[in-house]
């Protein structure tokens, strides 16, 4: 049976990824930034497929929270399978921290709870790409809801690392992510959701109250 031990954030600060100043400087990414990035395209894309394409405005509407939906599956499965996936090379090991685990070493790193907005502009383009092969115009609608769904992502993630625990329902996101980062790293890999971790049963195991207050303590040091 795995330890139920508390796990505490190795360091504080913000490590260097890069010897390399120019490298090093990408890796820092205001939050704001790719929030507003995301927003821009989403909406220009909703413009276009109704102005332009001719959708319907409940088209576009169905095809904006099927996009999202479908965010919250990819978010899951990223995080569980290609942010963790295991370090068996050095190869490996490298390229999973830089990606990844620099982030569990540094939870409170707030510069770098999002990625690079020259690489996030590239993935927008190869995914509209993608999905305009396989949906044709539809594409307008749905990369707009995914879109949304993952500058969700980074508003709920940047939130669990940089503000204290809400008195609200959102406080269930705050405990669900504190409990992968200080307890149970092969758990609780849904940020903006705990959806699929019900679904494909990564839920986090039973816990004492004792337990549950320490984790939530833990996220606001």
């Amino acid at each position: 049976m795995e330890s139920t031990k508390l796990k505490r954030p190795k360091h504080k600060g913000s490590p260097k990824l890069f010897e390399n100043p120019i490298l090093e400087k990408l890796t820092h990414t205001h939050i704001s930034i790719p929030l507003i990035i995301f927003g821009v395209i989403a909406v220009a894309l909703v413009y276009y497929g109704i102005i332009e394409k001719g959708f319907e405005a409940p088209i576009m509407v169905m095809l904006f929270f099927a996009g999202l939906f479908f965010f919250t599956l990819v978010e899951y499965l990223m995080h569980r399978y290609l942010y963790h996936i295991p370090a068996t090379t050095p190869r490996k090991q490298k390229i999973s921290y830089t990606m990844h685990g620099v982030h569990h070493d540094y939870p409170k790193d707030k510069s770098r709870l999002a990625m690079p907005p020259l690489l996030s502009l590239v993935i927008a383009t190869v995914l509209f790409i993608l999905y305009r092969a396989v949906l044709g115009d539809f594409v307008f609608g749905f990369l707009a809801g995914f879109l949304i769904g993952y500058a969700g992502y980074l508003a709920v993630h940047y939130s669990v690392h940089a503000f204290k625990v809400p008195d609200n329902f959102l406080k269930t996101l705050w405990h669900h992510h504190s409990i992968h980062h200080y307890r149970e790293p092969d758990r609780a890999f849904g940020v903006s959701s705990p959806l699929w971790d019900h679904i494909f049963q990564t839920m986090p195991r039973k816990t004492t109250n004792n337990q549950r207050t320490a984790v939530g303590a833990s996220i606001d040091d």
